[in-house]
């Protein structure tokens, strides 16, 4: 009886095509008021974070967006030095790019600490001047949340300096294990979750253009 109540403004029977067009009209109506109370403009940081693929993938795409706009981007990689990628090859010449890679990758093979250490604080050191540089629209810190998680850099300095950006500089920050005192700075955040995975599932490698 409650749910006949509830639904009694509702048009048409249900899954008819008038009820389906009343939702999207009330979905619209929702939307439009959304709309119309967002009324601030500033710089996003967008934490890109979880097991599943495409977080790098997502944070280049946004890239590409803002290159679209005619935006100078910043692009700062933690951990893929030790091989090409093709998003390497694709953006570091573009125009309004500035490209960095962390030296030659962790030393996954060699457990050296210390190195590992100077190269996530050299690149840190590299992110930190586009972060206070206001010419770069959208800074890209990609696999970033492994060098915390790892404790390569100090997350409060690194949280301090993502704080401090210019007011309308957009920040991306990817890499699973996002840490909770990041996540809760952060305005956007997604998390992606692995259903099946080629590589895990069925013994794939690598594939150019999908995750290289």
């Amino acid at each position: 009886m409650g749910d006949n109540a509830a639904s009694s403004d509702q048009p048409g029977e249900r899954n008819s095509p008038e009820r389906h067009a009343w939702r999207m009209a009330k979905k619209q109506e929702i939307m439009n008021d959304r709309i119309a109370k967002a009324d601030k403009d500033q710089g996003i940081l967008l934490v890109l974070t979880g097991p599943g693929k495409g977080k790098s993938s997502s944070g280049f795409g946004m890239l590409a967006r803002a290159l679209g706009h005619g935006m100078k981007v910043g692009v700062v990689q933690f951990i893929k030095g030790a091989f090409s990628t093709g998003e390497e090859a694709f953006f570091r010449d573009l125009p309004n790019v500035d490209y960095h890679v962390m030296g030659e990758g962790y030393t996954w093979d060699t457990q050296n600490r210390e190195r590992d250490v100077e190269s996530a604080e050299a690149a840190w050191e590299i992110a930190r001047k586009m972060l206070q540089d206001d010419s770069y629209h959208m800074v890209l810190l990609d696999e970033l949340n492994i060098a915390l998680k790892y404790e390569y850099l100090d997350l409060d300095k690194v949280l301090d300096d993502l704080q401090s950006r210019p007011a309308m500089q957009h920040a991306i920050v990817t890499g699973r294990s996002a840490p909770q005192q990041l996540i809760d700075l952060a305005d956007t955040v997604t998390e992606m979750k692995v259903v099946k995975h080629a590589f895990k599932d069925l013994g794939v490698r690598a594939q150019k253009g999908v995750e290289l």
